[in-house]
Order: structure tokens, then sequence, then C-alpha cells
């Protein structure tokens, strides 16, 4: 694919949050991918919740969302993330048409893009550093190969935003084969028990489809994660477009990796799918 330099993105993370050269890093992604079984799931997937630490942290959890879609093919992708390193006050989206990670450029859905900025307003972000976006890139490229990309930062989490970002994804998808993902890590830094007991709260409420009961509990510190209004946004736009049974695909935290279980952070993958119901 060729581009004008001037509208690439460039990594901020390759070499460090991932690995930096193309051999390495589809080496590191076919390892993790290669250690799960896909799951079983009676329905169409319309979402997936992946986690977005480095991936010697959360990158075989990663696993278990993206090995759902191999062999299965989108024409557009939408990431939605939260933000860490600049301020946003809504939706942000890069300024540039490009994203590049070892494995090449990922375009954006121009289309997509100038769709959800007129039902919501987006901010075109110079400074793009984050990474909670970026490092889904390299297992979507892997497992589908060529797609286009509507990649949106959340800034405001609160309840009307999350569920105005997901009635616009429910009009700007509901007619492509989209793919959906929400970008989370879930509690930081507590003692592993305490993490344990914290990340249940939110495993429990996605599972059960619950979004409104997420984000109460989010709301009152029952359970954490940074990308809490990702996924409330996430499970109304795939609850929109049908979807109506979540299952939890994996869940750990960083004590599980490294053995240090005096501050961890939580890690989810899970999927948003749809069951015909019998009439």
């Amino acid at each position: 694919m060729k581009a004008n330099p001037k509208e690439i993105r460039r990594s901020v993370i390759a070499g460090t949050w991932y690995p930096g050269t193309e051999k390495e890093l589809r080496r590191t992604i076919e390892g993790y991918l290669a250690r799960v079984e896909k799951e079983k799931i009676e329905g169409e997937i319309l979402a997936l919740i992946a986690p977005h630490a480095g991936y010697i942290y959360s990158g075989q959890v990663a696993a278990y969302a993206y090995k759902q879609l191999e062999g299965k093919s989108y024409p557009t992708v939408a990431v939605i993330s939260p933000v860490h390193r600049v301020f946003v006050r809504g939706f942000a989206v890069t300024a540039y048409r490009y994203y590049e990670t070892p494995l090449g450029l990922v375009e954006l859905d121009s289309e997509s893009v100038d769709a959800i900025d007129e039902e919501i307003g987006l901010e075109f972000v110079e400074r793009d550093e984050e990474h909670s976006l970026e490092i889904q890139l390299p297992f979507l490229q892997f497992v589908l190969g060529e797609f286009k990309l509507l990649p949106i930062m959340m800034g405001d989490h609160s309840l009307p935003s999350c569920r105005k970002l997901g009635d616009a994804l429910k009009k700007v998808l509901r007619e492509k084969r989209a793919m959906i993902v929400a970008s989370t890590d879930l509690s930081h830094f507590y003692p592993y028990d305490t993490a344990v007991r914290l990340d249940k709260v939110f495993l429990e409420d996605v599972e059960n489809y619950d979004p409104e009961g997420l984000f109460r509990d989010l709301e009152s510190r029952r359970c954490e994660a940074c990308g809490g209004g990702p996924v409330v946004a996430v499970m109304f736009a795939a609850r929109e477009l049908g979807a109506n049974r979540a299952k939890i695909l994996k869940y750990a935290n960083s004590g599980d990796v490294t053995g240090d279980r005096s501050q961890v952070v939580g890690y989810l993958s899970a999927a948003l799918y749809r069951v015909i119901r019998d009439e």
C-alpha cells in the first residue's frame, strides 16, 4: 500500500509494548493464538472486548478474543478506546489517514469516520499517541489481513456519552459487515485477591449483558476499568445491532503472568453475539 508519508500515523509503541519487527511480531501473535482453542459460539459475533497492556502482560488474554475472528473477514473494524495521553472533551479520531505497525498500514474508513463525525462530532487529533487503540491493530492485521479502520477515542465516559456513541455506531455500521472492538484493562494496582474481587463484578455485568448495570458499578467503584466507557458504549451498539448474549473468553491479571501478586492489573477478553431466539 502506497501512502503519502505525511498521512501516516507512525507507531508509538512498536519495540516496547509489542515487538518492533514484522518477523518477531508475527511469531509472537502466532504463538499466542496457537495456545488458544476457538470457542464454539452458537451465534454471530458482533463485538469483542480485548485488553490493551503490553503484549508480554495481556497478549495471551487478547488472543482469546482475536482467535474468534480467524477465517473471517470484515471490510470495516471499529476500535473504541479510552485516552491516556491527551485531553479529549468528547470523542476523538486520529487526524491521519493511516496507522502504521510493523505489519504494514491500516487505512481509515473515511466514509465511516465522516458519518460518525456528523452524528457525534469528532475532535481530529494531530498528536495521536494513544496506545490502547494502536495495540489492537497487529492482532487485527494478523487474523483479518485487509480491512479499513474506524478508530474512536473516548474522553467522556458518562452514560449519555456512552449511549450517544452506541447509537451512532449502530446508525453508521448497520448496513456494513463490521466488527467492533472495545479496548480496556480492568482494575489497576491492587493486591491480587482485591483485584479479582473487583474484576468479578465487571465480568458478571458483561456476561449478564447489562451495560446499564456495568455503568452503575463503575460509577460506584464496585469495579474499575480504564476503558469502562468504551465497553459500555460497545455493549449498547452491539445490542442495537442485535447482540443478546455475551461470553467471557478469558480473564487473568498481571500477577498470573509475572508471579508478582502485590499490585496487579486485570485483563479480559469477551465476545458479544447474536443468538436467534426460537419463537
